[in-house]
């Protein structure tokens, strides 16, 4: 088994596998980590459909990847996470190409915006990084499942450690709105999520994993000032320098959870720097909170989203 850590690379993690004959969806393929997991799964063999909310930036990433590999097998889709009919009609179109899906990277997500709010009136941190994600494997999971073995990968953050889920109030209706805390919570959510999702689909071979990429200085951070860099110091639990990593190391552990052999029997957990995290000592930014695992907050948050979404998975 190779052992992994936070400098290795897409490349590095990747060498060695061929996913010849599979078939990867993974969302904010446009830029940043989801154009290079993207970019790094074709490579593979893989086809990879590309999904984002810009055609223009989409159509342009596409092109960057298939210009350095013209081999690369690639298909795009336009999907808005914040509009529940989008996630719809983009999740129909898929299906009509693909009744198989061995690949899920859940990967596009906003942080740290204004107060916002979806289509559907939810808080756009917790109804884009969450809700729309839900909906989206949800409606997908009819070909993960006949696609099985299949995993799915949500990206978390280290921004789990800002606050546990709010459930009395998650949509930012009754308390002051605090964009940071806002992001938290979505993050918390995202590991909930996938410890409930693998409890549900690895009886039908589908696995499901929460990564931490890291810090990396992508699109994702648009909405950032230079305050916020300091407030986002500030609110660390490490007394060390934010330590940040190029796109190539970002993305090797999605690439990394979706892909290694040795994962395949692992399932419901929550990674980072390429390797398997443990609880949060409580000194640093490495591991996993206690309320981001906690079982009745798992199932409570499952019922919670399914009831928001409308939209049973294949199994129910």
């Amino acid at each position: 088994m190779k052992l992994f850590g936070a400098s290795s690379t897409t490349g590095q993690v990747i060498a060695g596998i061929s996913l010849k004959g599979k078939r990867a969806v993974v969302t904010g393929a446009s830029s940043g980590l989801g154009q290079e997991t993207c970019r790094v799964l074709a490579a593979a063999g893989a086809t990879v459909l590309m999904v984002a909310r810009n055609k223009e930036a989409l159509e342009a990433a596409a092109l960057e990847i298939r210009q350095g590999q013209p081999e690369a097998q690639l298909l795009t889709q336009i999907m808005d996470l914040a509009d529940f009919d989008s996630v719809r009609s983009a999740a129909a179109a898929i299906l009509q190409q693909a009744d198989t899906i061995q690949l899920l990277i859940n990967n596009a997500g906003v942080m740290a915006c204004p107060l916002m709010r979806t289509a559907q009136g939810f808080e756009m941190q917790f109804g884009t990084n969450h809700l729309g994600h839900f909906l989206f494997t949800a409606l997908l999971s009819p070909a993960l499942i006949n696609g099985a073995p299949a995993r799915v990968i949500n990206l978390s953050s280290a921004g789990h450690k800002f606050g546990s889920f709010n459930f009395s109030d998650p949509n930012y209706h009754r308390r002051d709105y605090d964009k940071w805390q806002a992001y938290g919570e979505s993050k918390t959510a995202n590991i909930l999520y996938s410890i409930g999702l693998d409890q549900r689909l690895r009886d039908r071979g589908v696995r499901a994993f929460a990564v931490h990429p890291g810090m990396i200085m992508t699109n994702l951070a648009r909405h950032l000032e230079p305050a916020d860099i300091t407030a986002l110091t500030e609110r660390s639990p490490s007394t060390e320098p934010l330590a940040f990593k190029t796109v190539e190391q970002g993305a090797a552990t999605s690439v990394w959870a979706a892909t290694a052999a040795e994962l395949a029997a692992e399932g419901g957990i929550y990674l980072e720097d390429c390797q398997i995290a443990k609880a949060a000592a409580g000194d640093g930014v490495r591991g996993f909170e206690h309320y981001a695992v906690d079982s009745a907050a798992v199932e409570r948050l499952w019922v919670l989203s399914e009831n928001l979404v409308e939209q049973p998975f294949a199994f129910t």
